[in-house]
């Protein structure tokens, strides 16, 4: 069983990737991990100089301090699946590439047991774990700023619904470029990835919550597979009917996706 956290396959390993132990976790960051990172993350940067204007510290360090914060949010995410996979007695690494990251498990804690199968209640634990740090630690960020008497920025341009946050945040502005920049950084992302993971689209970690809540109420897979197949269907029409290309054809790509796992599982008559 893997948690994933976004799609696109695990790349090979590689000479040029950055390979430590966090807590005990053998951790992997692919580089293509970097790349996908200014890929995603260039726009919004630019935008982030512009609203500077002169005391923007340039685009170059800015993006580093995106890299820098996007790195440790999703690190996060994929501690949190770790985590729980220790608590269910099993060894697990990491792996971050392209424009996400992927908790492993690798070998049972027990010598000469296997990993087995774990149940849905394992695998709806080890799953949301993910997304749960991550908001935790967005959430720790936003208390610690208005414990200070900042306002949280971040929460200013989140979707429709989400921004009302803002006003239960209220404070000073930051007036550090580079901690401004950072602390924005890392706490836009860590919400906005985290809930988008919940969605109940495969392979994010939503469709693997809703393949956990189907089997535990008694129904099969392919259920899960449908509500994939709808949900992200719909997502992608949305995305890409507000302007939202990038992410209209990643649904889009999820969407047919779950389609192909329901044919080969049979779920398509």
């Amino acid at each position: 069983m893997t948690t994933q956290s976004m799609l696109l396959q695990e790349p090979p390993a590689s000479q040029y990737d950055l390979r430590f132990n966090a807590f005990g976790f053998p951790v992997r960051i692919a580089w293509t991990f970097w790349l996908g990172a200014l890929v995603i993350g260039f726009d919004f940067v630019r935008g982030m100089d512009m609203a500077f204007g002169e005391e923007s510290p340039g685009m170059g360090p800015l993006l580093i301090l995106w890299t820098a914060a996007l790195f440790l949010s999703i690190l996060i995410h994929e501690l949190g699946h770790a985590f729980a996979f220790r608590h269910q007695g099993i060894h697990s690494s990491i792996v971050l590439y392209h424009f996400g990251g992927l908790a492993t498990p690798v070998a049972s804690m027990i010598p000469g047991r296997s990993i087995g199968r774990l149940t849905p209640k394992q695998d709806l634990w080890i799953t949301f774990a993910g997304p749960l740090i991550q908001l935790a630690a967005a959430a720790v960020i936003m208390f610690g700023l208005k414990a200070l008497g900042y306002e949280v920025a971040a929460l200013k341009t989140l979707p429709a619904g989400l921004d009302v946050l803002s006003e239960y945040f209220p404070g000073e502005r930051i007036e550090n470029p580079a901690l401004f920049a950072f602390t924005f950084f890392f706490v836009f992302p860590s919400i906005v990835w985290a809930l988008l993971n919940l969605l109940p689209v495969w392979p994010l970690d939503g469709g693997h919550i809703m393949r956990s809540i189907v089997l535990l109420t008694g129904g099969d897979e392919s259920q899960s597979l449908w509500i994939s197949v709808g949900a992200a269907g719909l997502l992608a029409a949305y995305a890409l009917t507000h302007g939202q290309t990038f992410m209209g054809i990643f649904f889009a790509m999820f969407a047919v996706q779950s389609f192909q796992m329901l044919q080969q599982r049979g779920g398509w008559r």
